[in-house]
Formats: structure tokens, C-alpha cells, sequence
């Protein structure tokens, strides 16, 4: 018997998907499906068909099309995002309809209507790439097209995505209203104006006799610039920009000028035998001083896992090193100087001291931020934790009314990036203390997925695993976040996070001792004040009890608190856990 024949076609590829579907449909089910059914009825499937598109599938929340010509897959794709935007200009941004588009050209598989294959998951990848609105394209299909539409890209360098073996080099399709390209050329490689700090990642240098190290070296340079690219905070050069000063000597200065950045980061890798040595340093171009730096020792057993690990660690230090930097930059500006970001970066130093005044001052930045930049998830997601630090320790009028903000500023954060790990950290953050503990869990993890790195969201994941009960969980997530950033000011978090977790599980000594490190890095946070004192009085050790109470009272700013204060509620999965940290603070002098 003959074996049937694999049917197969050259096609280009149109994925689109819907941003926030989930929570639009939550929020509003029966009017998101009319609105959605009317885009698809008017625009959608009217500029499909104008384009001699075929549509090969539709989901709830994306369609995938087939079109005979990448410039008619394109062109589509341009007219469906603009119409977009018109149409739901009058809209709240928080409630838009927006959709990510992916085109890419390449051999597909042909299986009765369905089309598979790698040009069909390309495709689908690139659409998780875009921005909400916004459209993203294969190499392939840039070279068929930029000479033929009047449009600018910006180059995103080569990317790794799921399930396809080489990374696929990724250009952002410029929309109106996005940066214009440099002038000579229709591709923006590298930086698009903005007032976020941004970086170069030059070429590791090999130092090694041994020629074959340079695609090790290359790695490491390369994974490095794919996992800063997932902190929304930075603006990070393409790998096909920073890596033409490879082989060259580099003025960093001149290089941070021709690129446009503030901060470089340069190193290089030596082998001997079966050791390795990598040097970083991360320079602030401005003033020519170090940033960071850093050498890393490692055996080579498994150079894929050392690659993994060196990248890991370089992340979690040059990511806090370059908000740090960014919040000195910022204080020593006028206020009426600070743009967006400014405000922002501002606003980060009151919110680490905690105190209520600190927290009002915070609030004012972060409320400038907003009005300066509408669309920055940025300051959204720094707003709604100031309202959820007044509201958690009863520093506003109505801490139900804080509580509320911080939800809806969370949505508004998620709904401009749904992609963007932060903001699931935070709308997290508000699941969580909603009592919504396994949703809290799931956000974590998604942002996780998204981004890898963030020590913000490896940490909340502890605490809610911690306030779930669960101290056996809380402790890998704890240890992650400190290994991720061993130095960052959000230890006293993640310290006292630990604490929680001891108290609940009853180890009075071992949470005492957490309490102490997390004051150690900073003693003005309430709660690590809270947790110790009722640890104290758990463990008996009433004299320290009393007087960690007082310094507790103090840091809250209430000195008429009493066991039955709402301002004391947590949010514990287990009445036990909420019970128990009363008694503790019961026992070491708190009035009923």
C-alpha cells in the first residue's frame, strides 16, 4: 500500500489573539461577546476577505488566517490593528478590545482545513511577542515586504521562542504614534526614544586559546539580552546592534552614545581545562563609574547548566543595580524636573521606608507618574501597592476603599501588557489579600512563566504560600528570590515572609530569628515588627515581647490598638494561622 503523500504549501501566516480575554469576559461576558462579534462582523472578517485571507480557525479569543501573499497578510494586518484603534478610542482603557498579531511566511502542512507545521507556530509565537495592538513579524516576512509598504520596523534581534529549535529573528511593526525610524533606512535597530534606562550588552569577549568558547561567550551575551528584555522597566538593545563592536576596542562612552543608551554591560569568558571564568560589569555610560561587577568561577560539567546559571545571576544583580542607580538619578533631580519615570523611581525610595509619611509621598509621585504617562503599567502597578500598603496598615480613610484602588489599578496595569510580569505580581497582590489564595497562586506562577527573573514575583508566591499554610512551599520560593538577588533592598520582605511562614507552622524560634534578619536590612517595615512580637510572646519571652510590641505600635502610627483592630487581619487561608498570631501578640502585652 502506497503511504499517502504529506500535502505542503508555502503560506503566509496571520495569528492574532485577544489581550485580557479572560478578564473582559469575567468582568463584562455578554457585552464583551456583542462588542467582539461586531469587530469580527464590520472590520475583522470584511478586511480577511478584502485581502484574500482564509480563515482557518477561530477561538474564543484568536483567529489564525492563510494568506497567498505576505504583503497581503501585512497589509491586513496594519488595516485590522488601526480600524482597531478607532474603534475603541471612546473606550476606558482598562476595557478595550485589542488584539496581538503574528505574521510570518513559511512552509505549512496541509490536514483537510487545518494548516500545521513550524511557519504556523512561528506565527503563533510572534503574536505572543507583540504589544497589546500591536503586530510582530518573522525575518522572512520583513524581507519580502519592507520595500514594498510604507512602514518603519524596530529590530527586536533574534529571540527563542517554545518549540522551535533556532531562534527567529523578530521585528516590531511600527504603528502611528510609535517612534519614527532613523533616518536612511525603514528598520529601527535598537533603542525607540523613551525615559526608561536603557541598555547595551556588548559581545563577551573570548579570552580563551581555545576558538570554540566563542559560541559560549556569544551565549552568555545572547541570554542575557533575552532576560533583560522581559523586565518591562528596561529598554534593551538588540543583539544585531550591540554586537557590531565585536572584535573592536570599545569607548564606552562613545558606544552608549551611538547606541543611546545609559548603561553598558561588557565582560568576557576565559577557559582553562574544565573551569571557566566569567567577568561582568555593568557601567552607567554618563559618569563612567561601575555599576556592578562581578567574576564568576565554575566547572564545566554541563557548560548548558553553567550558561543557565551565570545568566541567572548576572540578572538578579545588574536588574536591582540599575533601579538603584535609576532612584539616585532621581533624587538628585528638582521634583519639577521628573518626567514619568523620575516620579517613579522617586516614589521607589519613600516606599521602602514604610512609614505612612513616606507612603503619602509616594502616592503623590506616583499619582504625577500616572497623569504624565497614562500608559506606563509601570507607575500603575507602583500606585495601586502604595494603596494597598495604606490600606493594609489603615494609613487612609477607608482601607476597604485602598483595597478596592489597588484592584483596579492592578487591571488597568495587566490590561495595557498582558505579558507583563509585574503587573500579574501585583493584581496578585490583591487576589491575595482578597482572600483568593489559589488565584493569587496561578497569577504567580503565569508571571513566573513570563518572566523567570523577577524577584518580585518569586517572593509573593512565598508569601502566598505562607498565609496559605503551606511553609514547605514558602521556602523554595524564598530562597530563589534571595538566590535571584542576594542584595536587594526587598529582602526585609522576603525575611519576614519567612517569619510568617515559621509562625504558622509554629517554630517560634526559627520565625524569631527571620524577624531579626529582615530588621537587620530594614527596621521600619511594620509587620517584621508584628511577627516577631508574637513570635516573642509565643516563645515566652515576654520582656522582648512587650517591647517589640511597642516598637510595632510605633511603626503603625497607632498607640490605642487593640486584639480586635481590623488593621491586624492578614490574609490567612486558615483561621488557626490568624488566630494564633492575635495570642502571640495577646501574650506579649496587647490590649483586648
Amino acid at each position: 500500500m502506497v503511504e499517502k503523500r504529506v500535502q505542503r504549501r508555502l503560506a503566509a501566516i496571520f495569528a492574532a489573539d485577544m489581550v485580557g480575554y479572560s478578564r473582559l469576559m469575567e468582568e463584562d461576558e455578554e457585552g464583551t461577546i456583542a462588542r467582539q462579534k461586531a469587530h469580527r462582523k464590520e472590520l475583522i472578517d470584511p478586511k480577511i476577505a478584502e485581502h484574500d485571507g482564509r480563515i482557518v480557525k477561530t477561538t474564543g479569543d484568536g483567529l489564525l488566517v492563510e494568506f497567498a501573499s505576505i504583503v497581503d497578510a501585512v497589509r491586513c494586518a496594519l488595516e485590522v490593528q488601526r480600524g482597531m484603534a478607532e474603534r475603541e478610542a471612546g473606550v476606558p482603557e482598562e476595557r478595550r478590545i485589542r488584539y496581538r498579531v503574528g505574521v510570518n511566511i513559511g512552509d505549512i502542512v496541509i490536514d483537510g482545513d487545518d494548516i500545521l507545521g513550524d511557519g504556523v507556530n512561528i506565527a503563533a509565537r510572534l503574536e505572543g511577542l507583540a504589544q497589546p495592538g500591536g503586530i510582530c513579524i518573522a525575518r522572512s516576512a520583513h524581507d519580502q515586504v519592507r520595500d514594498k509598504l510604507e512602514i518603519a520596523f524596530e529590530d527586536l534581534g533574534e529571540i527563542a521562542v517554545k518549540n522551535i529549535s533556532r531562534p527567529v529573528q523578530v521585528f516590531r511593526v511600527l504603528l502611528d504614534g510609535d517612534p519614527s525610524p532613523k533616518a536612511g533606512g525603514g528598520t529601527l535597530s535598537g533603542l525607540a526614544p523613551s525615559d526608561k534606562p536603557s541598555i547595551a550588552v556588548l559581545a563577551f569577549e573570548n579570552m580563551s586559546a581555545d576558538p570554540e568558547q566563542e559560541y559560549f561567550a556569544d551565549g552568555i551575551a545572547e541570554d542575557i539580552i533575552t532576560a533583560l528584555s522581559k523586565f518591562r522597566e528596561f529598554i534593551v538593545i538588540a543583539r544585531n546592534s550591540s554586537f557590531t563592536y565585536k572584535g573592536s576596542a570599545v569607548d564606552i562612552k562613545k558606544v552608549a552614545r551611538e547606541l543611546g543608551v545609559r548603561y553598558v554591560l561588557e565582560g568576557s569568558v576565559r577557559k582553562a581545562g574544565q573551569r571557566v571564568r566569567i567577568t561582568g560589569q555593568l557601567i552607567d555610560a554618563e559618569t563612567g563609574s561601575h555599576v556592578w561587577a562581578e567574576r564568576y568561577d565554575r566547572t564545566l560539567e554541563d557548560i548548558f547548566a553553567v550558561q543557565d546559571e551565570i545568566t541567572q545571576s548576572i540578572i538578579g544583580a545588574i536588574a536591582p543595580g540599575i533601579v538603584s542607580a535609576e532612584v539616585q538619578r532621581a533624587q538628585r533631580k528638582e521634583p519639577a524636573q521628573l518626567d514619568a519615570w523620575g516620579c517613579v523611581m522617586r516614589a521607589r525610595a519613600h516606599i521602602m521606608r514604610f512609614t505612612k509619611e513616606n507612603i503619602s509621598e509616594a502616592k503623590h509621585l506616583l499619582t504625577r507618574a500616572v497623569e504624565l504617562d497614562p500608559g506606563s503599567a509601570t507607575a500603575l502597578g507602583e500606585l495601586a501597592l502604595v494603596h494597598h500598603f495604606e490600606g493594609a496598615y489603615g494609613w487612609s480613610g477607608s482601607p476597604a476603599d485602598s483595597h478596592a484602588l489597588l484592584g483596579e489599578l492592578a487591571r488597568k496595569a495587566v490590561a495595557l501588557d498582558d505579558t507583563d510580569a509585574a503587573a500579574h505580581t501585583t493584581l496578585a497582590i490583591f487576589e491575595l489579600f482578597s482572600g483568593r489564595h489559589d488565584d493569587a497562586a496561578r497569577r504567580l506562577q503565569r508571571a513566573i512563566g513570563f518572566n523567570p527573573n523577577l524577584v518580585y514575583a518569586r517572593g509573593y508566591l512565598g508569601l502566598t504560600h505562607a498565609f496559605s499554610g503551606d511553609r514547605d512551599a514558602t521556602t523554595p520560593c524564598i530562597e530563589m528570590a534571595i538566590r535571584l538577588s542576594p542584595n536587594d533592598p526587598m529582602l526585609v520582605l522576603w525575611h519576614t515572609i519567612s517569619a510568617w511562614a515559621a509562625l504558622g507552622a509554629e517554630l517560634y524560634d526559627e520565625a524569631i530569628e527571620f524577624a531579626n534578619k529582615a530588621l537587620t536590612v530594614n527596621s521600619g517595615f511594620a509587620d517584621s515588627h508584628g511577627v516577631l512580637a508574637a513570635s516573642l510572646g509565643h516563645a515566652d519571652r515576654l520582656a522582648e515581647a512587650e517591647a517589640t510590641l511597642a516598637e510595632y505600635l510605633l511603626r503603625l502610627q497607632v498607640p490605642d490598638l487593640t486584639v480586635n483592630d481590623p488593621r491586624l487581619i492578614r490574609p490567612f487561608k486558615l483561621p488557626a494561622d490568624q488566630a494564633r498570631f492575635l495570642e502571640g501578640l495577646r501574650k506579649a502585652g496587647l490590649a483586648e
